[in-house]
């Protein structure tokens, strides 16, 4: 009998230790929760905007703008609350009680960062998502050409209310409309408007955030360096940014765009290789990019390429037509192949969308029946590639894996060039004449299919090393990627971020650096890519 006693006290003691623990996170959960209301100057009001597992609502409200299935898996780790703030003492509440009870914070404002780092975490530490979509007011002032637009909402909501006031008014950031404005700006925010007003980042001229302290923050408060370090340094590792004050722009009553497609073969090859001696060169009123993709031969499986030719012209076609047949005759661009509209049905035929379509699809925050798993990386051209090097994506493009993948080639020169490199975080900008995005879409379920599709995009990518940019190899922060490094779960040196900061910011990551130690000297706003503050030591040497 004694041996068999000898293995019942073991699994009693297991057992007894695992309902403490139970207990334990039982505990945590709820003290957070009651501090929550404690900390709110409405008690009532942030009751109605907390989800945890306990609610029936709780996975609906943390699937309802994830854009990355990637990360949409039983494995993938689910935050312990989602608080969806309506007043700004939610937001503060949620920052004083993560502090006092160990818990991270992650924000969302569109759900589309690449790597889900808006809604996760690889860390083992426990976590809250405050989820903005409530803060979504837009404010615009025509006489001084100024908006205020709360992070909370979407692109496609902006302009839709620019629209409303102003034909001729506009904003210079992307042109996908479900995207988050919290983020999408935070990080620079490229569009189709780049070459003539820069991005997005460098048209914001006051801010709202609250910081670690609970503080509510505008630009003068601030002060000019942690107002230069969220304008494109990543708003996420300096606090909780609320609203942006942004600057409208002037566009035309009529603009003029076309999708011009080619079959790859020799003609196209030479068309994407002229391109790129040319589309960073044109007039800052003309915006050109180029897509390469895969598609179906319709025999026996195989696969063939296109390239696509997508373009904004700020004017009518009767200038535009004459333009590119002086500075790109190569392309063979006809009058049939234009479409003459309003800056902001531009929009929609940009996303794929009917000419004529209802703006009113500027107003959905999601696209369900579009969402797929997905990996993506970017890079700089500073030198065009030769022929042979467009040759290599081709064959890759023909791979079974790129079914869904695509590579996406942004032309950068006009007022990209003018800025310096330092005037906010962003600092691609005179000497690169494009920027590549990689993408790689699939439909398929398990890790088995995400790995080997992950592994397509990898290799894409070490592939195009020879051809663009290096010392460092530079990255876009929105296109996040966390295969160029990561910090670790605890204390990250400067040394070590540096790695993938200098790659995203190159030597403006150094002033981030600084600021990180003044405004968050504890590390408390943190992520796999978030700013480290130099004092992070302190707490290696305290844990």
């Amino acid at each position: 009998m004694k041996p068999q006693s000898t293995m019942i006290v073991p699994s009693t003691l297991a057992l007894l230790l695992s309902f403490q623990l139970i207990a334990a996170a039982a505990d945590t959960h709820e003290s957070f929760l009651q501090c929550l209301s404690l900390h709110s100057e409405n008690s009532t009001s942030i009751s109605k905007v907390i989800y945890s597992h306990y609610n029936s609502s709780y996975s609906s409200v943390l699937e309802l703008t994830l854009q990355n299935l990637r990360f949409s898996t039983p494995a993938t780790p689910k935050p312990l609350v989602i608080i969806t703030p309506i007043h700004l003492s939610h937001i503060q509440a949620a920052i004083k009680c993560s502090q006092k009870y160990g818990m991270q914070i992650r924000v969302r404002s569109g759900g589309h960062d690449y790597e889900g780092l808006s809604f996760r975490t690889s860390y083992n530490s426990p976590f809250v998502v405050i989820d903005m979509i409530n803060l979504s007011s837009i404010s615009i002032d025509v006489e001084n050409k100024t908006a205020w637009v709360q992070v909370g909402a979407t692109l496609g909501q902006l302009y839709y209310r620019i629209a409303e006031k102003s034909p001729n008014l506009a904003f210079p950031a992307g042109s996908c409309p479900s995207v988050g404005t919290g983020g999408h700006i935070s990080g620079g925010g490229w569009g189709i408007l780049l070459r003539k007003y820069g991005l997005a980042a460098d048209n914001i001229v006051d801010a709202h955030m609250i910081d670690v302290q609970g503080r509510f923050l505008d630009r003068k408060s601030m002060g000019e360096d942690l107002f230069w370090a969220i304008r494109g340094g990543g708003g996420a590792s300096f606090g909780v940014i609320v609203a942006w004050k942004i600057k409208l722009v002037d566009v035309p009553s009529t603009v003029t765009v076309f999708t011009v497609r080619r079959p790859w073969d020799q003609i196209a090859t030479k068309l994407v290789h002229r391109w790129q001696h040319v589309a960073h060169k044109l007039p800052e009123d003309l915006f050109i990019m180029v897509f390469l993709r895969s598609l179906s031969s319709g025999t026996e499986g195989n696969r063939t390429m296109e390239a696509i030719f997508q373009s904004l012209f700020l004017g009518g076609v009767e200038k535009l037509l004459p333009l590119m047949q002086e500075r790109f005759p190569e392309l063979g661009l006809v009058k049939e192949d234009c479409n003459e509209t309003s800056w902001i049905q531009s929009i929609t035929i940009f996303n794929g969308f009917e000419s004529g379509e209802s703006l009113d699809i500027l107003l959905q925050r999601t696209n369900y029946s579009d969402r797929r798993a997905f990996k993506a990386k970017s890079d700089f051209v500073r030198e065009p590639m030769p022929g042979i090097a467009l040759e290599g994506i081709y064959e890759r493009l023909s791979k079974v894996e790129a079914e869904a993948a695509q590579l996406f080639f942004v032309p950068y020169g006009g007022k990209m060039s003018e800025i310096s490199k330092s005037a906010i975080p962003f600092p691609h900008r005179a000497g690169n004449i494009y920027e590549i995005g990689h993408l790689v879409l699939w439909a398929e379920d398990g890790i088995d299919a995400s790995q080997r599709h992950i592994n397509w995009i990898r290799e894409l990518y070490s592939y195009m090393t020879p051809y663009v940019s290096k010392n460092p190899r530079a990255a876009y922060i929105n296109y996040r990627d966390l295969d160029i490094g990561t910090n670790n779960e605890g204390y990250t040196s400067y040394k070590e971020a540096s790695v993938w900061g200098k790659k995203y910011f190159n030597h403006n990551f150094d002033r981030l650096v600084h600021v990180k130690t003044s405004v968050d000297p504890d590390n408390f706003f943190r992520n796999e890519q978030s700013i480290p503050p130099l004092s992070s030591w302190k707490k290696k040497r305290n844990d």
